[in-house]
């Protein structure tokens, strides 16, 4: 018989971007400028070394990469990152100075006209930014 094609799903299934943990300290956001739009800026910060594929994600769940904003105009996001494995030798304690984790996230600006603010959720405080 015909054996069953191998499959591409990590060992222990996929973990819904959804689920991923928030970053622990929301330290800022920000607009800046870009051609077309304008490009949102998100620092945070985590207490050890080793968090990554940090990203900002709808909190309603949207097809695809969508940003479309609630029904009030407010676009919430969630701050989230992969933590470092448990024992994790190379998770030091992080600097704040050094080791802020940062995402940005391109508006078009159709996109920024159909939303009067965005708001960021991390694991310690919300920001909003008004557009």
């Amino acid at each position: 018989g015909q054996a069953a094609p191998a499959s591409l799903e990590p060992e222990g299934g996929y973990v819904a971007r959804e689920q991923l943990p928030l970053v622990p300290q929301l330290l800022g956001a920000e607009w800046q400028p870009l051609n077309e739009g304008r490009l949102l800026v998100v620092r945070g910060f985590a207490p050890r070394k080793g968090y990554h594929s940090a990203a900002l994600v709808t909190t309603r769940l949207q097809p695809g990469s969508r940003l479309a904003p609630d029904a009030d105009g407010i676009l919430r996001l969630r701050f989230i990152a992969v933590p470092p494995a448990e024992g994790d030798p190379a998770a030091l304690p992080a600097a704040p100075a050094t080791d802020t984790i940062t995402v940005a996230l391109p508006f078009s600006t159709i996109q920024l006209n159909r939303l009067r603010a965005v708001e960021i959720t991390g694991a310690d405080r919300v920001l909003t930014l008004s557009r």
